[in-house]
């Protein structure tokens, strides 16, 4: 499972909370190709706490409330270590749009187009927050990590770039699509 191994690489680079993990690690960071959810990260945290991976401590605030502060363990780091030598599956690709753009031959062509035309102002406005995201100048000691990052966030704008002409040329075939036919009217054998 990516989640907690994700969780224990963020860890691995500086202690965080779980708030900060969401905030300041996910959000930031991989969540064009890996988001992840509040309640997700901290069910993670405690089993990963129980498995002996990570090791918390609460940070006392003044006037504030109080922080849990998580850290990555020598098991922990030896498990990321094993995990970041396997090599994964390549992931099956889910996508309901498609589902009902292949049973869409019902539709009108209106109708297709609004579905492609919101599809692609969501792509849009991923590649856009995509292209917002600024890495650093790496320091010295930080250029490989810097460069890893930098190849994630270029599969992103090239995968959103890919879809927005694929999300084009469907627009062009679906406005050369001859209308459909008007659906049959049901009958009492159809019920």
């Amino acid at each position: 499972m990516s989640l907690p191994h994700a969780i224990l690489g963020f860890l691995n680079v500086m202690p965080m909370t779980g708030y900060d993990l969401k905030t300041q690690a996910f959000d930031r960071s991989v969540a064009h190709f890996w988001p992840a959810v509040q309640p997700q990260i901290y069910r993670d945290l405690a089993r990963l706490e129980a498995a002996g991976h990570v090791r918390s401590e609460t940070e006392v605030q003044r006037g504030k409330p109080n922080r849990r502060v998580y850290h990555i363990t020598p098991a922990g780091r030896a498990e990321l270590d094993r995990w970041l030598r396997t090599t994964p599956a390549v992931p099956g690709h889910r996508e309901p749009f498609l589902i009902q753009l292949f049973f869409g031959a019902g539709l009108t062509n209106s109708e297709l187009t609004a579905l492609l035309q919101a599809q692609r102002a969501g792509h849009q406005a991923r590649l856009d927050a995509l292209q917002a995201v600024t890495i650093p100048p790496p320091a010295p000691a930080e250029v490989r990590r810097q460069t890893l990052t930098r190849l994630t966030l270029d599969l992103g704008l090239h995968l959103e770039r890919a879809y927005l002409n694929w999300l084009d040329d469907a627009l062009r075939t679906v406005a050369a699509l001859d209308p459909a036919p008007a659906p049959a009217p049901m009958t009492d054998t159809d019920a």
